[in-house]
């Protein structure tokens, strides 16, 4: 979905970071009968087995949120289990919406209105659920049997354990199957629409269009126009009921967020998606085919199966037998000329490492794209987690250096890619891309850029011989080196006259010749890293706005959002507080050391252990403060001012 923003930036106001539904001011609109409530903004968190459709649920909500205009951040979260048990709590799926009539940075901190499929649903996810809060509830499932397995002795719709919220009991199933009688479907079969009805009456409530959906729907089931038409049905009578039922009594509204973007053309977007477009970009900027080798694994498959679809772009997408496989062809595609890209995950990482570290020796151009989940191991497939930070830095054999990217927002993954494929293509060198599942799966709304916005990526192939032998014999050198980038020519294969060695055995500078000679190692050993080192970078911004803060919070990757909201609540409350975020975290920025000197105190909270400190205080000497978490969630905003407002005043 697309939509027009056509004012100016503002300052994001700080109501933004409050923990509840707040009136955004002026007296509630009569409309049709029924109190409208103007809103600022609102978190909505749909929940059921992951075979009720809670994903679409979202994803159609957010769709509409999108093209109404209002900013927005989503929270996918659902089982690893390709079908987990019906009912139980491990089997929960939620996905989490914020938006909002202003600049928005998280998903928020907990929802105002819980929408529960089932007593799983409910009692999952009540812990965040503040008192005072609204929630809807499928009473049809509420039933001896599905209670029991969650351990609800008694229905928690009677037992007054829900009297602190604004419970609404809605019978979904049933109401469902009534509205599709005229379909003639089977029971199970009107079940499955009961998701449809659900967004349906979310719509009502909160003034979403409804034009798209049922468009989406049509194309959707296009070969089962039956179908089609009763999920249709059934969203319509999800809107119908809301405006009949006097158990809602008043609807919300929430403006377009038009003071929150420049001009332009818009778009909601999620991180994967987000980096797909890139890569798409970075090729056509090159001028350069665009070769995936990969293989399917969560959270990345959705890159493959993006890329996968845009032949008409050049793209040549490979799914491999094995993550090996994946990467030796997307290396191979690499030296044949391509711009090649590998996605995994953190256990993929680790079986690509030896290839990784043949494209160190070779020295060609190569995307390793990490997009980041809970370990070790297999861990959690499906949760969030920025904990492979030094695997990517350090997870090879030998000395072999990588440069390595971070996308801090869904909408950033389309210029870290770009950022990524710059670096690779200019220093010849296989980059790092570290995104993660939080960042993979949410969305936000993107600008879409125009063309001559991008940068200019094009390189340059050898065509000739570049070196004159002391006999005069002119021959080419693969590793004869550019003096500003130390980067080495590449040559496309079958090129004539550029016939040279390539493998993994240590390399003669210069030649190319296989040297094992000890002064030659470490002079290319020595040379590769001041490759790296050697990389132009921009310096990283501080945000200060006094100048005079005595603590600095540093964040990298996908804790940008949670970090900036806790940052306006710790200044709204009077404090003084820098922040400063890292895109580039091999090399680091130039200036980072004198940053990080300029403070007294140096907080970086991480989805980790506190693998970013580690490197801070082993570089720069630095007392850097850890603040972690490895839960599989990304922090909530109030945590982190918490902890902030604590760091300042120790």
């Amino acid at each position: 979905m697309t939509s027009q923003v056509s004012s100016p930036a503002e300052q994001a106001e700080p109501a933004d970071q409050q923990g509840g539904q707040t009136p955004a001011g002026g007296q509630p609109a009569a409309e049709g009968g029924k109190e409208v409530r103007r809103l600022d903004r609102v978190i909505i968190r749909f929940a059921g087995d992951s075979g009720d459709g809670m994903q679409l649920t979202g994803d159609r909500f957010t769709s509409e949120t999108a093209s109404f205009g209002n900013d927005l951040s989503t929270l996918p979260n659902f089982p690893a289990e390709i079908r987990a048990p019906a009912g139980t709590l491990p089997g929960v799926s939620s996905f989490q919406l914020h938006f909002a009539d202003h600049d928005i940075l998280t998903p928020g901190d907990a929802p105002n209105v819980l929408v529960a499929m089932n007593p799983a649903a409910l009692k999952a996810n009540l812990p965040d659920v503040p008192r005072g809060a609204e929630i809807i509830v499928n009473t049809d499932e509420f039933t001896k049997r599905p209670m029991a397995k969650v351990g609800y002795d008694q229905s928690p719709l009677e037992d007054g354990s829900l009297d602190g919220y604004h419970v609404h009991p809605v019978p979904l199933t049933t109401l469902t199957i009534e509205a599709l009688k005229e379909f003639g479907l089977s029971r199970k079969e009107a079940e499955r629409s009961k998701n449809m009805f659900a967004l349906g009456l979310l719509s009502w409530m909160y003034h979403r269009p409804t034009e798209g959906t049922e468009k989406f729907l049509r194309q959707k089931f296009a070969k089962k126009p039956q179908i089609a038409e009763a999920n249709v049905a059934a969203f319509r009578a999800g809107w119908n009921f809301g405006e009949t039922t006097e158990d809602f009594a008043v609807s919300y509204e929430v403006a377009p967020a038009t003071r929150a973007f420049p001009t332009g053309t818009y778009r909601n977007i999620s991180g994967n998606l987000a980096l797909s477009y890139g890569l798409i970009a970075a090729s056509r900027q090159a001028d350069l085919p665009l070769f995936l080798g990969s293989y399917p694994i969560t959270p990345a498959s959705d890159i493959l199966h993006e890329l996968s679809k845009h032949k008409n772009f050049g793209v040549r997408s490979f799914q491999a037998e094995d993550e090996i496989a994946g990467i030796g062809a997307a290396l191979g595609a690499a030296f044949g000329g391509s711009l090649a890209v590998t996605t995994t995950s953190g256990p993929g990482v680790a079986l690509k490492s030896e290839t990784i570290g043949l494209a160190v020796s070779l020295e060609l151009p190569l995307l390793v794209i990490d997009i980041q989940r809970g370990g070790p191991s297999t861990g959690l497939p499906t949760k969030t987690e920025q904990a492979d930070l030094l695997q990517a830095m350090y997870g090879r054999n030998g000395e072999a250096p990588v440069p390595i990217v971070a996308p801090r927002t869904p909408a950033d993954c389309f210029d870290a890619a770009l950022d990524a494929a710059r670096i690779a293509l200019t220093y010849r060198t296989p980059v790092f891309l570290l995104s993660d599942g939080y960042l993979a799966n949410g969305s936000e709304p993107w600008r879409v850029p125009d063309v001559d916005e991008l940068p200019d990526l094009r390189v340059q192939f050898a065509t000739g011989t570049n070196h004159v032998l002391a006999d005069g014999t002119e021959v080419f050198w693969p590793y004869k080196r550019d003096p500003k980038t130390l980067a080495r020519p590449w040559a496309v294969p079958g090129t004539p006259g550029l016939e040279h060695r390539i493998g993994g055995i240590e390399k003669q500078d210069g030649s190319g010749n296989i040297s094992y000679d000890p002064a030659n190692h470490e002079h290319m050993v020595r040379i590769r890293q001041a490759k790296v080192d050697g990389i132009t970078v921009p310096d990283i911004e501080v945000d200060d706005p006094t100048g005079d803060a005595r603590t600095l919070v540093l964040g990298w990757g996908s804790t940008y959002g949670p970090i900036t909201a806790a940052v306006r609540r710790v200044r709204t409350a009077g404090d003084r507080i820098a922040q400063a975020h890292l895109r580039h975290l091999n090399p680091f920025p130039a200036n980072l050391g004198a940053v990080l000197e300029g403070y007294e105190k140096v907080v970086v909270p991480e989805m980790n252990l506190g693998q970013l400190a580690t490197l801070l205080r082993a570089r720069y000497l630095v007392d850097a403060r850890s603040f972690t978490q490895v839960r599989g969630l990304p922090f909530k905003a109030e945590q982190l001012a918490t902890a902030l407002k604590e760091a300042i005043d120790d």
